[in-house]
């Protein structure tokens, strides 16, 4: 099944701090994706935000790429990756809209995080326990 939304994922590159992705749920609007609290480097309180979510909504794409990079940045890899491949096999695929206004689809999205993941390319610096 494919859905097409603006889907939200911050993913955010070392290099450049700064979002690829940011949007709104595709499944349910009220649901919280924590985008700004990823952007500001709050990682603690994204995952807290973001498990809500996740129980609400366990195949959501977007939910699932950004609670990665909020374990990515707090510096667990292995939760980050295993958020990561659930969002690539997610029945749901989410086109989401960059920030830089290209559309990538959301497993195009999980395996980009997942090769940053492993090249370290999230960024920690921004991150602080809140």
């Amino acid at each position: 099944m494919t859905l097409t939304a603006a889907a939200v994922a911050a993913l955010l590159v070392a290099s450049a701090q700064a979002p690829l992705a940011v949007a709104d749920s595709p499944t349910n609007e009220s649901i919280e994706l924590a985008s700004e609290q990823l952007v500001e480097g709050r990682s603690a309180s994204a995952i807290t935000s973001l498990e809500r979510s996740v129980e609400a909504a366990p195949e959501d794409p977007a939910l699932l790429i950004n609670l990665g990079i909020a374990h990515a940045q707090n510096g667990d890899t292995e939760t980050a990756r295993a958020m990561f491949q659930r969002a690539l096999v997610s029945p749901d695929v989410i086109e989401l809209e960059t920030a830089d206004g290209n559309a990538v689809d959301s497993r195009r999205l999980a395996r980009k995080a997942i090769r940053m993941l492993e090249a370290g390319e999230f960024t920690t610096r921004l991150s602080r326990r809140d």
